[in-house]
């Protein structure tokens, strides 16, 4: 199959949405299948030496200034389209399309299905997978949310309604739609999860000494971890309130917060004893910076289905996480993890839980039980499996 890929985040921007979309364009073309991705340009490419796209990659042009002033996170530039450029781009021969985003790169992707003159001689189906709960980032936008929610959801609803299969990475975005007013299928479809890059030559897991070593961590003492986005929703204060208040049953514990994001600055006056902040890690870095972690912790009650959490997992680092649409998905009591309250002794009380040297190994295994049910291999089989279904009832 020729496929499409239109999305508004694309490595080397750094977050959930732009790695899932980059594995699951990594698995398709393993499969065999020509994958086309239309995503946006992005200044670091031209910052980092020896900067290569894999396969082709289309970007377009983008305003990052636009993207301040609509409140977009940092890593969401807004796409600018001339309408000049789309004679430019080999759209026409595409068999199917496939948008991460409801908006402008949506907009897009349903634009080109319907392009005059294609080679393949009909329209080619369009796939839509939700990916975020935009009602919970409208502190970030200039409009009030008591204004700006009401369009948001009915943008969403609308756009859905046009597309050919609507795609969920967990129940949360599921409920969701259905709270924005969309009556129609929703199919549950998780994001994957490389788990040849979490695993050693000899087949077990990494070895996350180095990462240690590198930011003054005890080798031999616990160690808990928060990778992910800086900021506000992520219920940070709780997470450090939590760390400090585990520590006086267990003085030797460590926290390693990686990541960046508007909160990083106030983070870093406010670190508790025993903790350290090392900024973003490019992806490479990620497995050896979780393989270095005993347990992974978020306190934030918003999550959908991060990455972050499904790599910990493939870490062999058990989850301790505030209840959340993706704890629940994820997390099997006393198997893989625990789910908590969002409060900070709850969350004390879930990591103790978990680091509990008799609990801890059984825990281990069954976080990389449950990671292989993500494998990249396994997921990207399935996306071109339903692209398949489309294309013989479309």
């Amino acid at each position: 199959m020729r496929i499409g890929i239109v999305t508004a985040t694309y490595p080397p921007s750094r977050n959930g949405v732009a790695t899932s979309t980059a594995l699951f364009v990594r698995g398709l073309r393993a499969l065999g299948h020509e994958v086309r991705v239309f995503a946006p340009r992005h200044p670091a490419q031209y910052r980092q030496p020896g900067w290569v796209e894999e396969g082709e990659v289309y970007r377009l042009p983008t305003s990052f200034r636009a993207a301040r002033l609509l409140g977009a996170p940092a890593d969401y530039p807004v796409l600018l389209h001339p309408r000049s450029l789309t004679r430019r781009l080999p759209l026409d021969d595409l068999d199917v399309l496939h948008t991460m985003h409801p908006f402008l790169a949506g907009r897009l992707a349903l634009d080109w299905s319907r392009r005059p003159g294609r080679v393949t001689g009909r329209r080619a189906p369009v796939v839509y997978t939700a990916h975020t709960q935009y009602d919970q980032y409208l502190h970030y936008s200039p409009v009030p949310p008591r204004l700006a929610a009401p369009a948001m959801r009915r943008h969403v609803v609308e756009f859905a309604a046009q597309v050919d299969a609507v795609l969920a990475p967990g129940q949360a975005m599921q409920e969701m739609l259905r709270r924005y007013g969309y009556a129609g299928e929703v199919q549950l479809f998780p994001n994957p999860v490389d788990l040849s890059a979490f695993t050693a030559a000899d087949g077990g897991p990494l070895d996350g000494a180095a990462f240690r070593v590198q930011y003054g961590l005890n080798p031999q003492a616990p160690l808990a971890m928060y990778l992910g986005r800086l900021a506000p929703e992520k219920n940070l204060e709780a997470l450090l309130a939590a760390f400090a208040l585990a520590r006086q049953s267990r003085p030797e514990l460590q926290l390693a917060v990686v990541g960046d994001g508007p909160s990083y600055a106030e983070l870093s006056r406010r670190l508790p004893p025993g903790a350290v902040l090392t900024g973003g890690l490019p992806y490479e870095q990620v497995p050896l910076a979780l393989a270095a972690a005993d347990v992974f912790v978020t306190a934030s009650t918003s999550e959908v289905l991060p990455m972050s959490m499904i790599e910990a997992l493939a870490a062999r680092a058990p989850l301790v996480a505030a209840r959340s649409p993706a704890a629940l998905d994820l997390i099997q009591e006393g198997v893989n993890g625990h789910v908590t309250g969002p409060q900070a002794e709850a969350l004390a009380q879930g990591l103790l839980a978990a680091l509990d040297p008799r609990a801890l190994p059984g825990l281990r295994r069954g976080a990389w039980d449950t990671a292989r049910t993500y494998d990249l291999s396994r997921r990207a089989q399935a996306l071109a499996e339903l692209y398949s279904g489309l294309l013989d009832r479309c």
